[in-house]
């Protein structure tokens, strides 16, 4: 008995390192997912401050708790129609490492949906 709860626990951890948790959102009708461990914080969108000069996919910056983050419409920079902001409209936070340092970036999507478990032979590019 020991060694078939051992051995059924050994599948299943191997099944979870197999899978990861992804965020699930809406972008012009597509779904898309980021990784669970890179988002920081899902906000309400508005209080953007718009940046003369910058290019069309940069929304603008926002003050999040006293650290100035920069809002990227997903949509436009991936060359498509910029997002029409609606009720559902939101700024998902993502930290991101680059180097040795990490930055929040903040992306508009459509509307954000939820957290799945997705097998990791199951993620295209």
């Amino acid at each position: 008995m020991n060694t078939e709860l051992s051995a059924r626990s050994k599948a299943l951890a191997a099944a979870e390192l197999d899978s990861q948790q992804y965020l699930t959102f809406l972008l012009d009708g597509e779904m898309y997912a980021i990784g669970i461990l890179n988002i920081k914080e899902i906000i309400e969108y508005g209080n953007l401050t718009m940046v003369p000069m910058m290019p069309a996919f940069i929304r603008g910056v926002i003050n999040l708790r006293g650290s100035v983050v920069p809002v990227i419409d997903l949509a436009a920079r991936f060359g498509r129609k910029p997002s029409a902001v609606t009720r559902r409209s939101c700024i998902v936070i993502i930290e991101m490492k680059v180097g040795d340092d990490f930055h929040d970036i903040g992306v508009v999507v459509d509307a954000v949906s939820a957290v799945l478990e997705i097998h990791d032979d199951d993620v295209e590019p």
